[in-house]
C-alpha cells in the first residue's frame, strides 16, 4: 500500500514550480568554446528541457550547483529530493519552454527569463496535471560548464520580483 500524503494548494504549486524549475533548466553540459556565451545557454535550456522529460534526475542535479540556493530557502538537496518524488509520481513529463531573454553578465554569469508549460501523466486520480510558470534563472560559468545559482519564480500571470 503506497503511503498517502495531504498537500494544500500552496505546498502543491510551490513543489510544482520547483519541480519544474530544476527539470527544464538543468541539463547536461553545454557545448564547447566555439560557441558564444548565448547560444551555451539556449543549447543548455533545450537540453535540461530533453533530460526532465526523459526523467534523467542524476543529469539534472549535476547541472545544479553546489552552492545554490534560492528565496525560497532551497538547496541542492531540497531540488534533488523534489524531482525525486516528482518522477516517481509522473508517467511521462512534457514541457513547453519560451525564453524571453538572456542577460550576460561578463563571460562567466548570465539570467535567463523564461515560461514554462509543465504537463504530466500519472496513476493518480484525475491521472493528468498541467502548470505553467515564469522563471528568472541565475546562473555562473565555471570551466566551460553553466551551473545554476539560484532561481526565482511565480505562477504564469502573476509579476515576477
Amino acid at each position: 500500500m503506497k503511503p498517502t500524503v495531504t498537500l494544500n494548494r500552496r505546498e502543491i504549486s510551490i513543489r510544482n514550480a520547483c519541480v519544474g524549475l530544476a527539470c527544464w533548466v538543468l541539463g547536461s553540459a553545454c557545448g564547447g568554446p566555439a560557441t558564444g556565451p548565448e547560444e551555451q545557454l539556449r543549447l543548455w535550456v533545450s537540453q535540461g528541457q530533453a533530460a526532465a522529460e526523459a526523467k534523467d534526475r542524476r543529469e539534472l542535479v549535476g547541472m545544479i550547483s553546489s552552492a545554490y540556493e534560492d528565496p525560497r530557502g532551497n538547496d541542492l538537496a531540497d531540488i534533488e529530493n523534489m524531482l525525486r518524488a516528482y518522477f516517481f509520481r509522473q508517467n511521462s513529463i512534457n514541457l513547453l519552454t519560451s525564453i524571453e531573454e538572456i542577460r550576460l553578465y561578463g563571460d562567466s554569469a548570465a539570467e535567463i527569463d523564461l515560461t514554462v508549460g509543465m504537463a504530466g501523466k500519472s496513476d493518480g486520480a484525475f491521472g493528468f496535471r498541467a502548470d505553467a510558470y515564469k522563471f528568472r534563472l541565475e546562473l555562473q560559468r565555471d570551466d566551460d560548464e553553466w551551473q545554476l545559482i539560484s532561481a526565482r519564480w511565480v505562477e504564469l500571470g502573476e509579476e515576477l520580483h
